[in-house]
């Protein structure tokens, strides 16, 4: 079989027509369907059928679609671990952080991978989860740090690593703290309330929690950054979620004080990657290092 045809049949198929694969791979439509007939006439059965404008995969080319996802992506991980394997400079690590992760919990996870013998060069992206699938299943991306595994209705072939899970806990400034009359969690009737996004696996597993309680608050702000939600947090405007492995060194300045611990709604963290078996050095220190350094924060607090 020639692979530069199936290439050409599986861009196609991704791209959902002739037209559009041709302007992302800069190939002319004409030549794309003469190698995909070619394809075709190797296999001696047809891949697509025509609906109306549209193109549409038979049996067969669902099938071969499988094969050649399976085989491109084997290809783009023999590509990282071949280009990562040199000695004498530095490895580059390209990883996208979910917008709706707090930073310092982002850098807790991500140390591991900076603190290895060899000298690594850290390019780090911040986006919404799902523009970084898309970056990281065009393998620009070697690994994304997300708070939720790959969501089914996505449609990227990338598989979910847990790296560890936290509890969560309020944090307020010490003035609203001092303010609340009802003990925790009634007291979040009594105050504002900050939220995480909507598209946060956080505000999902918070706002089942708050009708489990019968919680009727008053939200003050909606943020999809976890440290701007921190920055209004401390002007007064209302209190606010964190990840409890945070809160020490979130209370440490004395700028913000623990109002409660949500102990029942437990925040998982996810690598995300194309690859089924890890192996970039970087990844690896990541996800063999994660749950031990969550494990120490929340034992840690515990002790104090």
């Amino acid at each position: 079989m020639n692979l530069k045809h199936l290439y050409y049949f599986w861009k196609v198929a991704k791209h959902g027509g002739v037209i559009r694969a041709s302007e992302a791979i800069h190939i002319s439509p004409q030549t794309l369907s003469g190698q995909i007939k070619l394809l075709e006439e190797r296999l001696g059965t047809a891949l697509f059928r025509r609906q109306g404008r549209m193109l549409e995969l038979t049996d067969a080319g669902r099938l071969a679609l499988e094969y050649a996802d399976e085989m491109f992506a084997l290809s783009a991980e023999l590509d990282q671990v071949i280009r990562h394997y040199p000695k004498g400079r530095p490895t580059e690590f390209r990883v996208g952080v979910s917008d709706a992760l707090p930073k310092s919990l982002a850098y807790r996870l991500l140390r591991p991978a900076v603190s290895l013998p060899e000298p690594v060069r850290i390019v780090c992206r911040e986006w919404r989860l799902d523009r970084l699938l898309t970056e990281l299943a065009l393998h620009r991306l070697d690994l994304v740090i997300s708070d939720s595994p790959v969501p089914p209705n996505i449609d990227v072939r990338a598989y979910s690593h847990k790296l560890g899970e936290s509890g969560l806990s309020f944090l307020a400034h010490p003035d609203i703290v001092q303010q609340v009359t009802e003990p925790f969690p009634l007291c979040l009737n009594q105050v504002p309330i900050l939220m995480p996004g909507e598209d946060s696996a956080v505000r999902r597993k918070l706002t089942e929690w708050l009708n489990k309680k019968h919680l009727r608050v008053t939200i003050a702000g909606e943020f999809d950054d976890a440290a701007l939600m921190a920055a209004f947090g401390r002007e007064r405007v209302g209190v606010f979620p964190m990840p409890s492995v945070l809160v020490d060194e979130y209370t440490a300045s004395g700028e913000l004080k623990l109002l409660g611990d949500v102990d029942q709604v437990r925040i998982e963290y996810f690598a995300l990657s194309v690859q089924r078996r890890l192996t970039h050095p970087c990844v690896l220190a990541i996800t063999s290092g994660a749950d031990a350094s969550l494990q120490n924060a929340s034992e840690r607090r515990k002790a104090l």
